[in-house]
């Protein structure tokens, strides 16, 4: 058995790797054929650390550190997103980019397992600040990225703005306009449906686990959806078309409650044209609005719960609470939001609870459809990407909840994704 413990400097990492092989069935950790896998795939193929020396508005140099972690392309090209955050450490790449190993390969498409990204933090810059770090970032990157070998994303704190400047700077450095980067605007060869895929995804997701274990839907649930960005934007946009009702979402410093449902346009202006914070929602509704601590959105009563924010948001606490509340499904929409703890709790309640490498799986998923898209020179309608992502992710379900269900533990969606998962990426690496 690997030793975990050589990981210590390296929590987030950790913690990512002790998810999966305190998962994994005794048939599989104790089977010969992969005792050479088993130390082999908690290790990078290549890390690569630069530094992004770039200028602000004052004419001043200013240095942040880049990363890029390719991990594992047995099951294609290297494929991940970039994260602009101050929290970035290699640590928090390394679990994201060996919990991508695993959720590209449930996706049933061609993808490897990457990540990426810097510390540099794009809230309070100016589009001009922006783009000139984008532009040093990519100088140090684009000599090992490319359609064949590595494709990143967008992740938090890189949305539209940032992969248009990136891939313009792409291709100003590479000489080459092919399909290196995905999540591009529309008008650069991007893909329709891309924007919602993660929120839409995951809520598709919900719907084959609720019907399968409780042969219920989400038309008129009380819903909490956990954080404000991109993902938990265009949840709550698909949670209400399809009947439920948001009461709860939040942001890093608060949360709001708003009994008759939060307005999607209303909170999508707020946050992506004024870039504005959650509590200002208040402001702009005559509904009855409750503003609150952020952490307090897990104390609210709700029937279903999607964390959408970021990872190890949700702890056994926080779990507790939810099911005192008689919350009966949580899906996660970000990656790895649920603590450990938190994960075991859901399970052994009997609480519906999917981890992210298979609910939160739109996202890479019709990235790796725009890459289709590019090689072919075509481009899809959004009702078409669409229909494509809800057969994708109902696939996913269906994979981890019969695996889970063949190993005697119907409701542990964790032990069903990652031995399915596993064993597919592991058979990969012996045929290799």
């Amino acid at each position: 058995m690997i030793d975990l413990d050589k990981f210590s400097n390296e929590p987030e990492f950790q913690t990512a790797l002790r998810e999966m092989f305190s998962s994994l069935d005794e048939s599989v950790l104790n089977n010969p054929r992969y005792a050479s896998i088993l130390d082999k795939i908690v290790e990078p193929d290549r890390v690569i650390t630069f530094d992004v020396e770039w200028v602000d508005d004052k004419g001043q140099k200013q240095v942040n550190k880049g990363y890029r972690v390719q991990f594992n392309n047995v099951n294609g090209v290297y494929k991940g997103g970039l994260r602009f955050h101050p929290t970035v450490t290699l640590s928090i790449l390394k679990f994201l980019a060996f919990e991508q190993i695993f959720k590209n390969y449930l996706t049933t498409l061609p993808m490897g397992g990457g990540k990426g990204g810097s510390d540099f933090d794009p809230k309070g810059k100016s589009d001009a600040e922006v783009i000139r770090f984008c532009d040093a970032f990519m100088k140090q990157l684009y000599p090992y990225i490319g359609v064949d070998q590595d494709v990143p994303a967008g992740d938090i704190g890189v949305g539209g703005r940032e992969i248009r400047a990136l891939y313009t700077s792409y291709i100003k450095y590479s000489g080459k306009s092919d399909c290196s980067l995905t999540g591009k605007p529309l008008d650069l060869g991007g893909s329709l449906c891309r924007t919602e895929a993660t929120g839409y995804g995951v809520t598709y997701f919900a719907l084959e686990a609720l019907k399968t274990y409780k042969n219920t839907d989400l038309r008129g649930k009380q819903v909490i959806v956990s954080g404000s960005g991109n993902v938990a934007l265009y949840c709550l946009k698909k949670v209400t078309e399809i009947g439920g009702k948001v009461i709860a979402m939040n942001d890093s410093s608060n949360a709001i409650y708003v009994p008759n449902g939060i307005d999607f346009e209303t909170l999508r202006a707020l946050k992506e044209d004024r870039r504005g914070r959650i509590k200002e929602y208040k402001d702009l509704v005559k509904d009855e609005v409750t503003v609150m601590p952020s952490k307090d959105i897990w104390g609210i009563k709700c029937d279903v719960a999607f964390p959408c924010a970021t990872q190890f948001e949700l702890d056994e606490n926080d779990a507790k609470k939810l099911f005192a509340n008689g919350c009966i499904g949580v899906f996660e929409g970000a990656n790895m939001p649920c603590t450990l703890e938190a994960a075991n709790f859901f399970i052994k309640n009997k609480v519906i609870y999917s981890p992210g490498k298979a609910s939160n799986a739109g996202g890479v998923a019709v990235s790796g459809l725009e890459i289709e898209q590019n090689k072919k020179g075509e481009k899809w309608s959004f009702e078409k990407v669409d229909e494509r992502l809800k057969g994708i992710m109902s696939t996913i379900f269906k994979n981890c909840y019969n695996t889970a269900k063949d190993l005697k533990d119907e409701y542990n969606l964790v032990k069903g994704a990652n031995n399915y998962a596993f064993i597919g990426i592991a058979e990969k690496m012996l045929k290799r």
